[in-house]
């Protein structure tokens, strides 16, 4: 997260005509901006909810201070022992993050585990479930790493295929998700394990098709038309994975960004099953829009453009 208190300021009147929410402060690592308390207690004085996606490394150091500010908190964490751990991020501060989680657990805003799953550390998956308990975590989720998007979470290049599962690997895979499904079976329904068995299984046929053994997993996904990522440089895309309009900036009003013609255009596009992204995505999502007020809504939409009477 390096946008700036400032930026964030700008940004208020637009998220409070859109009707958002909640707000996630991802990064990079929010927690070394120098200006993140200011941040997450300017829009928790607005009435949202304030949510914080960490690596984990600066959390135990922090921790007071992020539950006091904070309504929720995901740790990535990618290895269970510090060896995977290193492997994985190129750091040695395994130890580190796990004391970050008891301590925001200590605090009393328990942590959620998501794990990027990958070839270095799929054998590990009931590892994970062991220590999201042993951590006093919420939740533990689990994600394929994804290679099939370079633009993934504003990569500017390709993730190695050195990173997925190989054909030898999916039988293990699939071994380790039987033996998960009998050991979990209490954790996956509390939602401890946050999802069902099928879905993990989504993962094992994300993998066969990366090795070109089967079509990628069917997407569902809406989350264009009740979301929108804002990245450090103002620019406004419709999700994590796909880049938004060049030309669109929520320097200029973020309302406006959404609403223009060209990211209307796009998330249409989206919507249809045009944008090949969305074909092999990891990290679908589906809310009922019953359930939720878009802010695509032709109806909001039209009152934005109307001249106030």
């Amino acid at each position: 997260m390096d946008l700036s208190l400032d930026t964030v300021t700008r940004l208020l009147p637009d998220l409070a005509d859109l009707g958002t929410e909640v707000v996630l402060l991802s990064g990079g690592e929010p927690l070394l901006n120098p200006q993140w308390p200011l941040i997450a207690e300017l829009l928790r004085s607005r009435g949202l909810q304030v949510w914080l996606l960490t690596s984990g490394v600066s959390l135990a150091k922090h921790a007071t201070r992020v539950a006091d500010l904070f309504d929720s908190v995901t740790v990535s964490l990618d290895g269970t022992n510090p060896a995977t751990y290193a492997a994985i991020r190129g750091l040695d501060a395994f130890d580190k993050v796990c004391e970050g989680i008891r301590a925001s657990a200590a605090q009393g805003l328990a942590p959620g585990l998501r794990v990027t799953v990958q070839k270095a550390n799929y054998r590990e998956l009931p590892a994970f479930v062991e220590l999201a308990k042993e951590l006093g975590a919420r939740q533990v989720s689990f994600l394929a790493v994804d290679v099939a998007n370079p633009h993934a979470f504003a990569r500017t290049s390709a993730a190695s295929n050195e990173l997925a599962l190989g054909s030898d690997d999916l039988p293990r895979l699939q071994d380790c998700l039987t033996a998960m499904e009998s050991l979990y079976a209490a954790d996956f329904r509390s939602g401890f394990i946050a999802e069902t068995p099928r879905k993990l299984r989504l993962i094992q046929q994300y993998f066969a098709a990366v090795n070109g053994l089967g079509p990628f997993p069917s997407v569902r996904c809406n989350a264009p038309e009740f979301s929108a990522v804002v990245n450090a440089t103002g620019q406004v895309q419709p999700c994590f994975f796909i880049s938004g309009p060049p030309n669109l900036s929520s320097n200029e009003g973020l309302a406006r960004a959404l609403d223009a013609d060209a990211m209307r255009e796009l998330r249409s596009a989206i919507a249809d099953g045009e944008r090949h992204e969305c074909k092999t995505c990891v990290c679908s999502m589906w809310r009922d829009p019953a359930v939720f007020r878009s802010f695509l809504t032709p109806s909001a939409a039209q009152a934005r453009r109307s001249p106030p009477v």
